[in-house]
């Protein structure tokens, strides 16, 4: 099949002819066929296992959109640990098997977050039009592809993106979502109380410190000790500089008295736990809570279980909850809307910062090593931001 290099700078061309288009990005190109197939690639996997072990870089074509379908180019594609879960076949939800893109097996695409723009939709396609942006809906999709052809149904419309990038369009619906809805859905927090959080630095972690320093709560942060100090002591002036009222490490939750004398010597009380670590840290960050409080679980870094010491259910009548934002998600469509859109006018605003990203280049010329390797280095030690890929010439 002739491939052509669809320029909207230049136009197109045929065989020497040049044919004008609809311009729609100087920056971007798109590798089409003469009979308007897209050229799409995708990471997908056949079985569960290690990144590194089952994920595959595949080649296949997309045709032009008929009746409700749409067709979309993704922009950026976070990597987060849940979709790692995933591939491992560790996380509740599973890719969308499928042989829908020429493969004999049933494959999927990995990922579950991520921000697309419509190129091209059916005659009756309903609720999105060519050039909207665009996020899922739903995890299970499968975001790392240069391209997927869907219906509008399972897509949600950015309505306003003026001031935002894709990266900020494309990392709003998990993490941010997250932190918001575990301070407002689990305690009555009030400005001047206080929350603790394990896992500070996290997606989550950062967010929810920007979102509680706006509502006027303060965060009490707990961090892993870096082997380099200094390292540990620039984490703490980073989060120190999105909000975070004070900042300790997993070891200073063991203190008592420090954390006493952060809290005004006793007479300010904590009425919110975030875990995102599990194992027996809990128990410590549980031990500083006023009673009636609750410790709300999220994620579980460090794959220990929780023993809970029966006296923190009896005699402080503490609450240990959990709390899945694609669950809340499903059943609230459109508080998922509203938290979506007023964290990115948020963003808009400069009020709500960024986490530290490290791009990853995909080109329509990408090779298979360099988007492995990326997801595969997720799993390494300290990271100094979050993985992200960045779609260009596909």
């Amino acid at each position: 099949m002739l491939l052509i290099r669809q320029s909207f700078s230049q136009g197109l061309r045929i065989g020497g002819r040049k044919v004008h288009l609809h311009r729609r990005s100087l920056e971007q190109t798109r590798c089409i066929s003469v009979y308007g197939y897209e050229q799409a690639k995708a990471l997908v996997l056949s079985s569960h296992g290690e990144p590194k072990d089952v994920l595959k870089l595949h080649g296949h074509s997309i045709s032009p959109p008929h009746g409700d379908q749409v067709t979309i180019r993704f922009l950026a594609s976070p990597i987060n640990p849940a979709d790692i879960n995933q591939i491992q076949g560790v996380y509740p939800t599973k890719p969308s098997w499928t042989t829908d893109l020429s493969t004999a097996e049933p494959i999927g695409v990995a990922g579950n977050e991520g921000v697309a723009e419509v190129i091209a939709k059916g005659s009756s396609a309903k609720g999105v039009e060519k050039g909207d942006w665009v996020i899922m809906k739903k995890q299970g999709f499968g975001t790392w592809r240069t391209h997927a052809q869907t219906t509008a149904d399972a897509l949600l419309p950015i309505r306003n993106r003026d001031g935002l990038t894709p990266a900020q369009v494309g990392t709003v619906s998990v993490n941010p979502c997250t932190a918001y809805r575990m301070l407002k859905d689990f305690t009555d927090l009030r400005p001047g109380d206080w929350f603790l959080q394990n896992g500070a630095n996290s997606g989550v972690g950062r967010a929810a410190i920007q979102l509680a320093r706006l509502w006027g709560i303060r965060s009490l942060n707990v961090i892993r000790e870096r082997d380099d100090p200094a390292a540990t002591q620039q984490l703490v002036q980073e989060l120190s500089a999105l909000g975070a009222d004070a900042v300790i490490t997993e070891k200073d939750l063991h203190s008592r008295d420090k954390i006493q004398t952060l809290l005004n010597n006793g007479r300010d009380r904590i009425r919110l736990a975030l875990n995102c670590v599990g194992g027996a840290q809990v128990n410590s960050m549980a031990k500083h809570l006023a009673p009636g409080s609750s410790v709300v679980t999220y994620g579980a870094m460090s794959k220990q279980p929780v023993n809970l010491p029966m006296g923190l259910l009896i005699f402080k009548d503490i609450s240990f909850k959990g709390f899945w934002v694609s669950r809340w998600a499903a059943a609230n469509p459109q508080e998922k809307i509203a938290c979506v859109d007023e964290i990115l006018d948020l963003t808009r605003q400069g009020k709500f910062k960024d986490v530290p990203l490290q791009p990853v280049t995909w080109d329509h010329d990408t090779k298979q090593e360099g988007l492995i390797d990326a997801v595969q280095g997720t799993l390494d030690g300290f990271r100094g931001g979050k993985g992200i890929f960045v779609f260009g010439k596909t």
